[in-house]
Order: C-alpha cells, then structure tokens, then sequence
C-alpha cells in the first residue's frame, strides 16, 4: 500500500505564523496597558488619596512617609530617581514643600504635575506667625474634609489626564470616596456639637489646626506657628501659660511629628489635662490608629471628644428610706372579747 506524505511549503505556514505574531503583539500591548501609573506623593497624606482614587491602576511613592515632618525634609538622590520615573507628581502647595522646585530641577522630571490644594481658598496664619509658609498661607487645608474633596477633585482630574483609559474608574472611586468625606464631616459634627462652648479650647504643638478650627468652631492655641521650624519664644510660652490658666483651657495635645517637650512642659506649668495625640501633618504607619486620611480624622475626633466633653454628672446615692415599723398586733383576747359579746 503506498503512502502519500504532505509537506507543508512556507507558504502553507505564513499566514499561521503572522497570526502568532500578531497574538504576540497584542498580548504585549495588553501587558503594557495594565502596568500601573506610576505617582509620586509629596508627603503621606497625599499618598493616600492618590491611593485611594486610583486604586490598582496606580503605584503610590511618597516622598515624606508616615510619621515624617514634611517642614524640615531634606530630598535624597532616591526621591530624585523616584521622581525621574513617575508620570504623576502630586503636592499639596500653598508653600507646604518648600523643597519641591529644587527636588524637581533635580530630578528632570517632565511628568504631569498636580497641585492638590489649587481650588482651596487659603486661610491666612496670623500676621506675627514667623513660622508662615509662602509669606502668611497656611498650607494644612487637609485639616477641613471640605478642601480635601477639593483635592481628591484634582487628583482625579490628573490621574485621567495621565491615563485616560482609566477615567471611568477614576471618577467612581472618586465620588464613592467624596461621599465618605460628606459622613465623615457630618459625624464631626454631630460629636464636637456635644462639647460646650466654654470647653472648645486646646493647645497643640504647632499650628496646624486652622481649617479645623475655622470649620467646627475649636481654638486651637499653639506656642509655634505653622511652621515647625520656628521656636517658640519664652514671651510666647509665657503668654501662652497665662491664657491657658487664666480662661481654664482643659487639655494640651502631643501631634505626632513634633518634640513633646514643649508641651509637657506647658502641661506641667498649668495643671491642664494630657489628652493625648493629634495626627496633623502626617499619617500613622498603616498598623496605626491613623493610616489613611479617614483613620487620622476619626483618630483625632475621638481624642479631641474623650478630653473636652464633660463628664456626666454624677448620680447622688439616695440614702433609702427606714422602713415603717410594723403595726402592733392586737391582743387576741379583746377580739374574743368582741366576738362574745356579738353572740
């Protein structure tokens, strides 16, 4: 019986081979347009709202990291190297990172840049505050949930502009996370309205409660401005000290980038209260009791609440009454007595 073998020529295999070719290109191309938007966050609160509207379509670097005190950061060749591969930079402004335009020039960066507070409308630090960022701006719009709506608005706007295909995406966790700012601004509120009035004064190390303040109606007092790289003068403490016994402010708070010194020792000079730490300009390791914005707020108004609202009256012990004494028993005799004379 005879075999008929079939031998496959070039040009039987060229249009399998330009189908595998093709497969090839498109899997790469598919490859390519998951890989994640690679963002550079100036200090750790940026970090993660950049993180939370871009979800897995982004890698977070954040320069100044959790715990870190973005007023006196020094760059290292690593944040320029980080910064020279990013498509994305991201920063607060309002004269926050001073060091950003050096930082910038250095790494060559050509990436898009986001200014997160651009829509805010600045609060202006006292005009004495020798600490004032850019002249008298104070940079911590983070403080009222409000102007971080206005942020997670530009980093959303940024992050589309950088990666279109991801814009659907960007918009829903951005509005999904908006609304998590509208509750969480709404249950401030609702715990600050059961402290009184007379209560809603506390000191903290620097100024960065401003926006704070100015949104939920707390003074807070600081013996160093806006800045932390300003020292307290010993007028200013002084000052401070007699305000504080004078008008019987309750609590002093630690934050958690500054030196504690400085307020342990108005603590000890006025008799006020310990109340604990406030997170201002840095988040807490993702472990902490503030690793995301959201955590760091809810942190705070907690603390705030455990120190300021009065504690409850308490309840006089009522002395209970003695119990009557019991009635004498009539003698059994008058009542046989009666009984008889009825018969």
């Amino acid at each position: 019986m005879q075999r008929h073998h079939h031998t496959r020529t070039p040009s039987a295999l060229l249009p399998r081979l330009l189908l595998a070719v093709l497969l090839g290109l498109t899997a790469g191309t598919t490859v390519r347009a998951q890989a994640p938007l690679p963002v550079v966050a100036s200090f750790s609160i940026l970090g993660d709202l950049v993180a939370q509207v871009g979800g897995e379509r982004v890698t977070v670097r954040t320069l100044v990291g959790p715990g870190g005190d973005a007023h006196v950061y020094e760059p290292t060749p690593a944040d320029a190297r980080a910064l020279s591969e990013a498509r994305l930079l991201v920063t607060n402004g309002l004269g926050f990172e001073g060091w950003m335009e050096r930082l910038v020039a250095a790494s060559g960066f050509s990436g898009i840049q986001v200014v997160a507070a651009e829509d805010v409308v600045p609060r202006r630090a006292d005009s004495d505050d020798p600490g004032a960022h850019g002249g008298d701006i104070d940079p911590h719009a983070w403080q009222d949930p409000a102007n971080v709506a206005l942020y997670v608005e530009r980093i959303r706007a940024g992050l589309t502009e950088a990666d279109p295909a991801g814009a659907a995406d960007y918009r829903a966790r951005g509005e999904d996370y908006a609304a998590a700012l509208a509750r969480l601004d709404a249950d401030i509120r609702a715990a600050l309205a059961e402290i009184p009035p007379a209560r809603r004064q506390v000191v903290t190390s620097h100024d960065a409660f401003g926006y704070y303040a100015d949104a939920y109606a707390i003074d807070f007092l600081a013996p160093v401005g806006v800045n932390t790289e300003a020292e307290a003068s010993a007028a200013d403490m002084a000052a401070l000290i007699r305000q504080i016994r004078a008008e019987s402010i309750p609590a002093v708070f630690v934050e958690n980038i500054s030196d504690p010194r400085l307020v342990e020792q108005i603590r000890r000079e006025t008799g006020a209260r310990a109340g604990g730490t406030l997170y201002s300009d840095a988040l807490s390791s993702q472990d902490g009791p503030a690793g995301t914005y959201l955590d760091m707020m809810r942190h705070n108004l907690d603390t705030l609440t455990a120190a300021l609202v009065p504690a409850p009256e308490p309840v006089p012990e009522q002395t209970p009454e003695p119990a009557p004494e019991p009635a004498p028993e009539q003698a059994q005799g008058v009542s046989s007595t009666t009984v008889n004379q009825d018969r």
